[in-house]
């Protein structure tokens, strides 16, 4: 068995869902453990045997089971490290039935309209939600890697995050995340976003969601974040994109043996000279499976010739039966099966074989085998692993996949036919499309999907987010940054010693306070002082690199004998009275496009502003009304990502700014400079307060001090509050090699 687990990372993982991985079962008075199965279980089972974690969860219905038999249960799932979480009927029924499949369930899947009017279950909800915390906080272990997963358990990640401040948490969200305007429509929308933002990492199948869940950050909570991450508390939520695979080898292997080969010929044969058209799907709403079969009465209705020459088979495996819309979805389909079959059976056959049960997976692999055409077309699906074990069972690289774009697996699958399950008449021309493809297109398309399939199955998908997770966090829970105190002190003794010294300053948020207009931010007579101290310094090199025109930065520093950077680095002069240079050939046209449609932007957001420089266009909307200007940013950065994706500029997000710039304009261009041209005795002292620095911060060697101001960086070796920690500091600085002589 291969380990996936990262060499470096040996700690635990504890898994958090809604079952335990295995279902009870008493035969003769005997109790046993059956695994189950699922592309959940197969991917995490390997970091769960190797990893000497845990896995918590729910242990399914034990009330029938007497007290000798609930001791052996606990036995077992102890020898097998399953903590249950044991809930009465009536917290089953109100918040796996209640809350979350008849609330969150719809919801996300955009069924609003089946959200009920009397949600009244949202403390059962909670409840729950902070039994499996409490679970997880009686099992955690210093240094351990807790990963959450799907809407049942939203609140879990902050809750536990209140009662273990430094603990390493991950949540996966196996359903869509809808848009921000459906989400709004949930009462509790805030809780469930604050329970999120409690891991260190959230993530989902898909860009699509992670904008969605992006844009109900801002919408619902005003929470701003930068490109994949919330800064919040004093730690950073990262937010990723993890498509879910499957066990692609397995499904392979067991469709090349023997017995499903010949199974797949017998349902061939039995098929006759028909084509087969295949369906699998759990019986729920989502699934599409009612607008399939219209698909189907729509295709023999337009091609009643077919009725002899084609076959659909719908598996559809029973799904929450004991719910009362599910039981008349059921009829419904029933329904439909009945008159298609009525209406175009022939003295031969039916068209449609409806089978309203499970199948084994060797059945299931045979049918894959044998379809001609898979339809996969739900309505809305967070990832669909069907089409998945499609293209894996398919060792002989042929078939067809027609696929709804509404489902995740969509995004990946290139080589499906890809279509709109709203749109029946498109469907049903994409079907005879389908059928009547050549043996080399359906070879084609299948070697496409097929590969994509094996390079990215289950086990990768776990071992990247693990990795990730593990990434985000030390395992020691130390927070990445150190606190301002003795560590920086320390740190600013080496700088006093050395013999040379390089201070690179961002101004903005850094020197000075953050003003609404860059017009308001000049340097006052104190911080004019300080600069030309430090600049008059033995050994001591001092450079401002900012975001800022030109114009300013030489109207302001330009009497100080101190190295500028303009534009984030794409104009430099080394001191008083040189010419200034770029760093790269200007195209005078460049802006012609962006321009205009950044003044659009300045027109439907009041207090917003462009700045325009010779390698930037910046947005300013720190004068905006606080949650329509952040709104507005955020459509404005999707809007240039799309337009303009692949042009010799980049955007970029500051603090109440999105600038759209040359990619010469690099603020760590400018920090691999400057440390080439360091001596190997040069101490190197860079501070700044925005994302831009952190391109300076990660661009320098690691021996140098890199402090952020205000928020959190990732490669930052300090963190201080605002600018007047940052004056102090320099003031520190300069009193100290004011008395140290110069190197020779």
């Amino acid at each position: 068995m291969t380990d996936h687990r990262d060499a470096a990372d040996m700690s635990r993982l504890l898994v958090v869902a809604n079952r335990l991985p295995v279902t009870t079962q008493v035969e003769g008075g005997e109790l046993t453990l059956l695994p189950s199965s699922g592309g959940l279980v197969t991917g995490l089972r390997p970091w769960h045997e190797q990893g000497g974690g845990a896995w918590i969860g729910w242990p399914g219905d034990t009330a029938g089971l007497s007290a000798a038999a609930l001791v052996d249960l606990d036995r077992q799932l102890a020898d097998s490290r399953f903590v249950p979480v044991n809930l009465s009927a009536d917290e089953v029924e109100r918040y796996y039935h209640g809350f979350a499949n008849r609330v969150l369930w719809p919801l996300f899947h955009y069924q609003v309209d089946r959200v009920p009017v009397d949600a009244a279950d949202w403390d059962a909800y909670q409840q729950a939600n902070q039994r499996f915390a409490d679970a997880v906080v009686r099992e955690y272990r210093s240094g351990d890697t807790i990963w959450v997963h799907d809407y049942q358990l939203m609140l879990v990640p902050a809750m536990v995050r209140e009662k273990i401040p430094h603990a390493r948490i991950g949540f996966f969200l196996h359903i869509p995340f809808p848009s921000s305007e459906v989400f709004r429509v949930l009462p509790w929308r805030r809780q469930i976003l604050e329970g999120l933002l409690g891991a260190d990492l959230v993530g989902f199948h898909t860009f699509a969601y992670l904008r969605h869940f992006i844009s109900s950050l801002l919408h619902v909570d005003g929470v701003e974040v930068d490109v994949d991450r919330v800064h919040l508390d004093g730690r950073d939520v990262r937010l990723g994109a993890f498509p879910m695979g499957i066990d692609a080898r397995s499904f392979a292997a067991l469709a090349d043996e023997p017995a499903t080969v010949a199974e797949a010929a017998a349902i061939r044969h039995n098929a006759g000279d028909r084509q087969l058209i295949l369906g699998v799907d759990r019986l729920d709403y989502t699934k599409g499976i009612p607008r399939r079969l219209q698909m189907i009465e729509r295709l023999l209705t337009r091609h009643p010739e077919l009725a002899d020459a084609i076959r659909f088979v719908q598996i559809a495996v029973p799904s929450r039966g004991e719910v009362d819309s599910y039981q008349r979805f059921k009829r419904q389909v029933d329904e439909q099966v009945g008159r298609i079959n009525g209406t175009f059976g022939t003295l031969r056959s039916v068209p449609v074989h409806y089978v309203h049960n499970s199948v084994s997976p060797r059945e299931l692999v045979a049918l894959y085998r044998a379809a001609d055409v898979m339809l996969v077309t739900p309505l809305r699906d967070g990832m669909n692993l069907v089409a998945k074990e499609f293209a894996a069972s398919r060792v002989d690289e042929d078939g067809v996949l027609v696929l709804s774009e509404f489902a995740g697996a969509a995004t990946e699958l290139d080589g499906a036919v890809v279509v709109n399950p709203y749109d029946i008449e498109s469907v049903v021309d994409r079907i005879l499309h389908a059928l009547s493809l050549s043996r080399e297109e359906r070879r084609t398309r299948m070697k496409t999907m097929r590969t994509q399939v094996a390079e990215h199955d289950v086990h990768a998908w776990a071992a990247r987010f693990v990795t990730t997770l593990r990434l985000s966090r030390p395992a020691d829970g130390v927070p990445a940054v150190d606190a301002p105190g003795p560590s920086l002190t320390s740190a600013l003794d080496g700088v006093h010693r050395a013999a040379r010294v390089r201070v690179l300053l961002d101004y903005d948020g850094t020197l000075v306070p953050l003003a609404r207009s860059p017009e308001a931010a000049m340097p006052d007579a104190e911080l004019l002082d300080l600069l030309a101290a430090l600049a008059a310094l033995p050994d001591t090199k001092v450079d401002i690199v900012s975001g800022r025109p030109r114009e300013p930065l030489e109207a302001w520093f330009g009497h100080l004998p101190i190295g500028l950077w303009a534009e984030h680095g794409f104009w430099h002069r080394t001191g008083p009275g040189d010419v200034w240079q770029p760093a790269a050939t200007v195209l005078p046209d460049w802006q012609d496009r962006l321009r205009p449609v950044l003044e659009q932007f300045v027109a439907a957001t009041p207090g917003s502003r462009l700045e325009i420089k010779a390698a930037s266009l910046a947005w300013h909307f720190r004068g905006a009304q606080r949650e329509h200007g952040l709104r507005q940013a955020h459509e404005l950065r999707m809007l240039l990502g799309t337009a303009f994706s692949n042009q010799p500029w980049g955007v970029h997000e500051g603090k109440k700014v999105i600038e759209v710039r040359l990619r010469a304009a690099d603020k760590a261009v400018v920090a691999a400079r400057l440390a080439a041209e360091a001596e190997l005795s040069s101490a190197i002292v860079v501070v700044g307060d925005e994302r831009t620095d952190e391109d300076l911060f990660r661009a320098l060697p690691a021996s140098s001090i890199r402090i952020a101001v205000g928020t959190p960086s990732r490669y930052a070796s300090h963190l201080v509050d605002d600018y007047r920690d940052v004056r102090r500091v320099l003031h520190a600085l300069a009193e100290a090699r004011q008395t140290r002589p110069r190197a020779s």
